[in-house]
């Protein structure tokens, strides 16, 4: 093969000099280039020997006199254009006994296009069942490598669930944001094929525009109503909820910075006012489901949501079994 990771090479459109960071196939590479990193055909980069080597002068030329209607314009800087958070897939394509290319797996990233930084929480969930987590941040017009997931495991019914909050917090934003992708095979069978015909090298989902507002009370006034009576539009309330979880995390560090003073009691009240938080915005929101982490412990606050889930007659069922994420500190409930 021509290149191998850690070559020097040159953008052949542009002139950047970069490196290359991962061999995707025998026709791309992973590219980065002042610290951006992004898919490119081989046929577009070269090595920057020739380049350096034609712009090396042995004798630097006489200067000339310039005049001002000669001397060149600056380029105006390049204008970064927001237009939302991203869920990127990058095919990775091997040639099969046929002949043929297919994809063998996918490398996924999150891509924010928008003037914000965040943290996020990331699931990946086959089935309902979770495979793989991650926490950490975003910047601004940056992207972040999640991680690898192998084609065939796309069958699965895959369902890749985020939960956003600011990095840098701002009084009149959410405190959370969640967004979640559900894929279908013949969904992104008809993508990837898509993506050939175009010569692309990656297709995306948008999982938002803009991180949004604090919900606000919207009220209305009626005819009928005492005067300076507010009345509340039931129209568009669940529009401005405050947005759901569907994974709900109880421990109470989590809830509290200062909880080491509480007593137990307190701190199972507190986690216990959390649950039927979130439990009432599922509802609201209409979930199919809710996990709850509530750890293994004594086992109290389990036992207390399970009394309460009982009584609950939105509950279809309920279960705590072993999951690879949690082991056996979940409850997963099924709404009707």
């Amino acid at each position: 093969m021509k290149y191998q990771l850690g070559d020097k090479i040159v953008v052949l459109h542009s002139n950047e000099e970069g490196e290359i960071i991962d061999i995707i196939n025998d026709k791309m590479v992973m590219i980065e280039v002042r610290g951006v990193k992004f898919p490119a055909y081989m046929d577009q980069i070269d090595f920057p020997y020739f380049k350096r080597f034609t712009e090396k002068k042995l004798f630097p030329p006489k200067k000339e006199k310039k005049y001002v209607e000669d001397v060149r314009k600056e380029k105006a800087p390049v204008t970064r254009v927001a237009d939302g958070v991203w869920l990127s897939f990058l095919p990775k394509f091997e040639t099969d006994e046929f002949g043929d290319d297919v994809v063998v797996e996918l490398k996924v990233h999150l891509v924010n296009r928008t003037e914000k930084a965040y943290n996020f929480n990331y699931y990946l969930q086959f089935f309902g069942r979770s495979e793989f987590e991650i926490r950490n941040e975003v910047n601004s017009f940056g992207d972040f490598y999640l991680h690898d997931i192998p084609f065939e495991d796309m069958n699965d019914s895959p369902n890749f669930t985020f939960e956003f909050s600011l990095l840098n917090p701002e009084k009149h934003k959410a405190d959370y944001y969640e967004s979640s992708l559900k894929l279908k095979p013949k969904q992104l069978f008809d993508r990837i094929e898509l993506l050939k015909q175009k010569g692309e090298a990656t297709f995306a989902y948008k999982l938002f525009d803009t991180f949004p507002d604090k919900p606000k009370d919207e009220t209305i006034d009626l005819d009928a109503s005492p005067k300076g009576v507010k009345v509340y539009s039931l129209k568009d309330i669940r529009k401005h909820l405050q947005p759901a979880r569907t994974v709900v995390d109880l421990h109470i560090e989590k809830l509290s910075d200062n909880w080491k003073h509480l007593s137990n009691g307190e701190i199972l009240h507190l986690q216990l006012k959390e649950f039927e938080k979130w439990y009432e915005l599922a509802l609201a929101h209409h979930q199919s489901q809710l996990i709850i982490i509530h750890g293994v412990g004594s086992g109290k606050l389990r036992d207390e949501i399970h009394d309460i889930l009982r009584l609950k007659k939105e509950v279809k069922s309920f279960v705590n079994q072993y999951h690879p994420s949690f082991g056996y500190g979940a409850t997963e409930i099924f709404f009707k």
